[in-house]
C-alpha cells in the first residue's frame, strides 16, 4: 500500500496521479505536491513508485495493511524508489528486464514471426 509521498523530494510532475489506475492520488493547486487522498483504495501495483522520476514515494508491500512509516529511516535504508531501482527504471540503472525469463520468452517468439 501506498505508505508514503516525500514532499521534500517530489518535483510536482503529478505522473503519480496520471499512472495510478485506483485514483488514488489527487492533484491540488499549482505549485503544491499532490497528496495521497485514498490509500485504501491503493492495490500495492507499484505503478506510482515505477514512473515517479526523482524517488519520492514508498510503496509497502502489504496491500492489505497500512504501516507506519518514518522518511528518514527509509532513505537511510534506500526504500525510496526501491522498487523502481530493482526494476532498472531510471537514469544510470540497469534494467533487470533481460534476465527475465518471460522477457526472453517473448523475444524470442517475435523473432519467429
Amino acid at each position: 500500500m501506498i505508505e508514503l509521498l516525500s514532499k521534500d523530494r517530489c518535483i510536482k510532475c503529478n505522473l503519480c496521479v496520471s499512472v495510478c489506475p485506483t485514483n488514488v492520488f489527487e492533484k491540488t493547486k499549482a505549485g503544491d505536491a499532490p497528496v495521497i487522498a485514498r490509500q485504501s483504495d491503493c492495490q500495492s501495483c507499484f505503478m506510482c513508485e515505477l514512473y515517479c522520476p526523482v524517488d519520492a514515494l514508498y510503496v509497502a508491500p502489504f496491500a492489505e495493511q497500512t504501516t507506519e512509516v518514518d522518511e528518514q529511516a527509509l532513505i537511510r535504508k534506500g526504500m525510496l524508489g526501491s522498487y523502481r531501482e530493482n526494476i532498472g527504471w531510471g537514469k544510470g540503472r540497469k534494467s533487470t528486464a533481460s534476465p527475465d525469463l518471460s522477457y526472453l520468452v517473448m523475444k524470442r517468439m517475435r523473432a519467429s514471426h
